[in-house]
């Protein structure tokens, strides 16, 4: 079970969830650590294809990370959070330094049942780096229309994301993606595809139809899809909510 913020103590500090573990405030070294936001930019060329960050940034794969030092967990409007996460940031738990650190380091660990599927990093040094790099972009405030953003790259699928999916058919042709993934968004092993925005669905089909994403049991089973069955997966897997 991770360590919680009390709901009335969002602070950027770390001392109510330290006081949790019982432990002293020197017992994090994150809060202490100056990082280096040059070489975490380096770092958080991982992170971009799901998260976005800065002013106006939109919510794609996961949810943006404007405005995210100080913010409670689970709360972005329009994003299809994991109950685990949702129910987290209702029981207080407040994104800072500390909080990221750890759940930066392993987050199914963090956050048992988070859709996130990445596995952690491993060493301090990086995630310090990483956090100090996401300091220097979040505004104080999240973007005031993150869903309408528009993600400044040319649209492979730009044709399936115009078309309005049948949800009904994309649960029919779900069959073989159910496998492996799981309707329910828990992301064992496998990354969930539940929830996700409709664009960035379609976008990453089309991106390992063309080879662009090397994944052989994907590229073998998007190969034959056409638009209006990518656009119908999309509707379909949009409008289920994580468990």
């Amino acid at each position: 079970m991770p360590p919680l913020f009390g709901g009335a103590e969002r602070l950027r500090g770390a001392l109510p969830v330290l006081a949790l573990c019982g432990a002293a405030l020197t017992a994090s070294p994150s809060l202490s650590q100056e990082g280096d936001p040059q070489r975490g930019e380096n770092l958080y060329k991982d992170c971009k294809s799901c998260h976005q960050i800065g002013a106006g940034a939109a919510n794609l794969v996961g949810p943006h990370l404007d405005g995210l030092f100080g913010r409670q967990a689970g709360v972005i409007d329009g994003f299809k959070y994991s109950s685990a996460m949702k129910k987290l940031g209702r029981e207080g738990l407040v994104w800072n330094e500390f909080t990221l650190d750890q759940y930066l380091a392993k987050p199914r660990a963090y956050v048992p049942g988070t859709r996130m599927s990445y596995l952690g990093m491993k060493k301090h040094s990086d995630r310090i780096d990483l956090i100090a790099y996401l300091k220097t972009l979040s505004q104080e405030q999240p973007a005031a229309d993150p869903q309408t953003a528009q993600v400044a790259r040319a649209e492979i699928g730009s044709v399936a994301m115009k078309l309005d999916g049948d949800a009904e058919y994309g649960e029919y042709l779900s069959s073989e993606c159910v496998t492996c993934h799981q309707v329910s968004g828990r992301a064992d092993g496998i990354p969930s595809i539940v929830g996700w925005p409709k664009n960035a669905f379609i976008r990453a089909l089309f991106e390992y139809k063309t080879n662009v994403r090397s994944h052989q049991v994907m590229q073998n089973m998007t190969i034959n899809l056409g638009n209006e069955e990518i656009a119908a997966l999309a509707a379909y897997f949009g409008s289920l909510d994580p468990q």
